[in-house]
């Protein structure tokens, strides 16, 4: 409410730099248990906000920790630093000691040692160089920077030294990266002070830990026996920092999650403090918010009772206030229906007191990819994994997952346990369990019937009739029948038209004998193709009549006569009739007549071409005026949708208005707020205005634009009943691939593991198995099943939701403390 003050000026400032100063500490604090391998875990309990007192108790607290953390972990890295120096300084004073003292060669008489700086080390023959003092540098080197070294040394001294290199014999960190590394040992001798200066330039260069190093055996032995006892005391202090540091970091994981929780709390509020305007006292808050209508008793009630905690003289209210905005959508979801109110925002979020697709799409979505996925074996598998999230959904090792993927399917686990279960039920009308037929009821199909045919046993001449799509064409084993017959007969046919071969409909689903018929592929080709048509127009048809509640709700009455009815006429005057074509061509033809029935596709194709064939007969008296006036009624609803409403809402416009309301007394107009205008809020942003998708009163005042919106809308659904019917065809295109990998699979995989029925072949169909499964879940399962899932969401998304539901809302984010945001 006050979006012209600047961020630095708003009442409560000073607060929320508090919040942030503490939110710094708290990062400082949690960056120190990182460091230190501890895993801050979640709030176990909801605190409250904190009041003001307890803000500082808890600032003051975390200071106070924040402190003694640095303190601590600078007396540690001080410690740790002073420890690594000795035990370098150590361990290259035992190499210089090892290097200095080195054996006679052998078969040389043993001599007196003589003193380290007088002992020739280079030559024992150069007597003129024995009354020169020979000088050591001694120190560590990082092992990646040693061949440098040694190279610049050799070219700057002039070969006038000796380097020895070797490797330390335990790791120890890098202070500068942290790492364990392995460092290398150099000891230099050399004459003359000058070469002793280019050395230590050199080695100050690349970062060598340099180290004095006694001229004398006995001041090295005694320097090391005191390195020895310096060791000890430090290991022995560095072990009680480390203590009292875990004992710090104890404190911190104690309480720090409850901290966060409280401060982001408390900033949260004073935010949206920040946003609230004052009244002219300046003494009182003033908040415009959205609220739902069954929410305003909680909210006067929490109102009260913060008034009354807080010991306000003024108690707080609540007044409702006209506006014009289009207010935001609230859409009430369990975890039962979240997942699928997921897929319709996805499309987008539906404006207000919209028609809701979510409710339905319950049904519908699961449907329809059960008609892609119709498998029983797949779908058992799949209803089982959801019902194994569903059962353990209250398991922390399951919710709070990191893998995105994960989550994904876990949040939608009740679309995924509604999928399983309907592609079970499909799977027993397509009578497919991993691609095999089960034989729940007997077939109604009599082989035994037609063997005893006489055409199957004495009839020597091959039969030119082709195998019917409705008549099972089986390949027969040998057997006492004509021998003559068989040769020429590979595929024998059942004939339904033979008393007692096809005993009626089979109870439930497709017959099993199917399975083993050479034209199973042509028969279920043609089911699935007239079936996804079928579902499609009643989907799409569907879709159209939910238009009617958003017209009625939102006082749109003329758009019932002037789109909706134009836009059922054109759907079922035309795709509705070929369902009709379908069905009756079902129910009129018989096995008898079957060979006469017409092609309903050429019929439909003559329909729109005004003409009749007379290769193709008709269905029924008449078919050919019906089909004419039906097509003329499609074609006569598309001005009237073109038209119609542009017309209406230009007469309207011009009409006069009658019975406007009563003015509303001055006193009700007065706004809260100065410069407010009444009726509207000041926080109105312009995305927010024109989100609204159905307001009565929003009429364009432009003819052209009102025209070109309804041709626009005209056009994309007289063209998109074409395409969006012909799109529910990849119902059958998605079933027949899934049953046809599904068959594949098990005849290229699983089959093999059955050819030896002993015990090799036990032991192999382990593996065959094994294989089958991980392909049948990567493929069948995952593959498949995201393949039909992606088709069942266009569907939703284009063919149904485009004829009724508009998604030009936006979400209620209300001001809430939820659990799961401050973890």
């Amino acid at each position: 409410l006050n979006p012209k003050v600047s961020a630095f000026q708003r009442r409560f400032v000073g607060e929320v730099r508090r919040c942030e100063e503490m939110e710094k500490t708290f990062t400082f604090l949690q960056q120190e248990l990182r460091d230190a391998g501890r895993v801050l875990g979640p709030c176990p309990d909801s605190p409250r906000a904190p009041l003001a007192r307890e803000a500082l108790r808890v600032q003051e607290q975390s200071e106070q920790l924040a402190q003694e953390l640095r303190e601590v972990s600078r007396n540690r890295a001080s410690l740790r630093g002073r420890l690594r120096e000795l035990r370098q300084y150590l361990h290259v004073l035992r190499e210089g000691q090892r290097f200095t003292s080195l054996p006679a060669p052998l078969g040389s008489p043993p001599r007196p040692r003589a003193l380290s700086e007088r002992e020739p080390i280079l030559d024992p023959s150069l007597h003129q160089h024995l009354d020169r003092k020979i000088n050591f540098v001694a120190g560590v080197i990082h092992p990646w920077r040693v061949s440098a070294f040694e190279r610049l040394l050799w070219r700057a001294c002039r070969g006038y030294l000796v380097a020895s290199f070797v490797e330390m014999p335990e790791p120890m960190e890098d202070p500068a990266t942290g790492e364990s590394i392995t460092w290398v040992i150099f000891l230099i001798s050399y004459w003359g002070e000058q070469i002793g200066q280019k050395i230590r330039k050199i080695s100050d260069c690349f970062h060598c830990h340099v180290y004095p190093y006694p001229e004398s055996e006995a001041s090295r032995a005694d320097t090391m026996s005191g390195l020895h006892s310096q060791i000890q005391d430090l290991s022995v202090v560095l072990e009680e920092t480390e203590q009292y540091l875990a004992q710090v970091l104890d404190k911190v994981v104690l309480v720090l999650p409850t901290w966060r929780v409280q401060v982001q709390k408390m900033k949260a509020i004073y935010l949206v403090l920040n946003q609230c305007s004052f009244d002219v006292t300046e003494k009182c808050l003033i908040a415009e918010v959205w609220c739902p209508v069954r929410d305003l008793t909680q909210v006067q009630d929490a109102l009260r009772q913060g008034s009354y905690k807080s010991g306000s003289s003024v108690e707080c209210f609540v007044q409702r206030i006209p506006t014009s905005e289009s207010p935001p959508t609230l859409i009430r979801t369990n975890k039962f229906t979240a997942g699928f109110q997921s897929i319709v925002d996805a499309y987008g979020v539906a404006s207000y007191q919209e028609v809701n697709p979510a409710p339905y799409a319950i049904i519908t979505f699961p449907f329809i990819f059960a008609i892609m996925f119709g498998d029983v074996g797949h779908g058992l598998l799949m209803f089982l994994f959801a019902l194994w999230m569903v059962l353990y959904e209250n398991s922390p090792s399951l919710r709070q997952a990191s893998n995105e993927i994960w989550l994904t399917f876990f949040e939608g686990r009740y679309l995924i346990l509604l999928m399983g279960a309907f592609s079970i039920y499909t799977g027993f009308i397509y009578n497919e369990c991993f691609s095999k037929a089960t034989v729940i009821f007997p077939s109604a199909w009599s082989v035994a019937t037609m063997a005893n045919h006489s055409s199957w046993r004495w009839d020597s001449q091959p039969s030119c009739e082709p195998p019917s799509r409705s008549r099972p064409a089986l390949t027969p084993p040998r057997s006492a029948h004509s021998s003559d017959y068989l040769a020429t007969h590979p595929s024998l046919t059942l004939d339904p038209n033979v008393t007692g071969v096809f005993q009626g409909p089979y109870p439930f689903g497709i017959d099993p004998i199917w399975s083993l018929a050479t034209n199973h592929l042509n028969f279920l080709n043609s089911f699935k193709m007239k079936m996804s048509v079928v579902l499609g127009v009643v989907h799409m048809g569907f879709g159209v009549l939910l238009g009617v509640f958003n017209h009625v709700h939102f006082q749109q009455r003329h758009r019932l006569v002037l789109e909706l009815l134009p836009e059922m006429v054109f759907l079922l005057a035309l795709f509705g009739y070929l369902v009709f074509l379908i069905f009756y061509k079902w129910v009129k033809f018989s096995v008898a007549d079957s060979m006469v029935a017409p092609s309903i596709l050429i019929h439909f194709i003559d329909m729109f071409l005004f003409t009749s064939n007379a290769d193709n007969l008709p269905l029924y008296r008449g078919q050919v005026p019906v089909q004419t006036v039906l097509v003329v009624l499609a074609l006569a609803s598309v001005p009237v949708l073109l038209l119609g409403t542009p017309l209406y809402l230009c007469c309207r416009r011009r009409a006069p208005r009658t019975g406007r309301p009563a003015p509303v007394a001055a006193g009700e107009q007065e706004p809260l707020l100065e410069g407010q205008e009444a009726g509207n809020s000041v926080n109105a942003t312009k995305e927010d205005v024109e989100s609204g998708g159905h307001d009565p009163d929003s009429e364009h005042l432009d003819f052209a634009e009102i025209f070109m919106h309804q041709a626009i809308h005209t056009i994309e659904y007289c063209l998109g009943c074409v395409s969006n019917t012909a799109s529910y065809l990849r119902l059958w295109a998605l079933s027949l691939a899934h049953a046809q990998l599904s068959e594949v699979l098990w005849t290229m995989v699983m089959r093999n593991g059955f050819v030896r029925l002993s015990y090799v072949g036990g032991v192999v169909l382990v593996p065959t198995f094994a294989a089958f499964a991980v392909l049948t879940v990567a493929i069948l399962l995952v593959m498949e099943g995201l393949s039909a899932f992606l088709h069942a969401l266009r569907l939703h998304w284009v063919e149904f939701q485009n004829k009724f539901y508009v998604g030009a809302g936006y979400k209620l984010c209300p001001f809430a403390f939820a659990p799961d945001a401050w973890e």
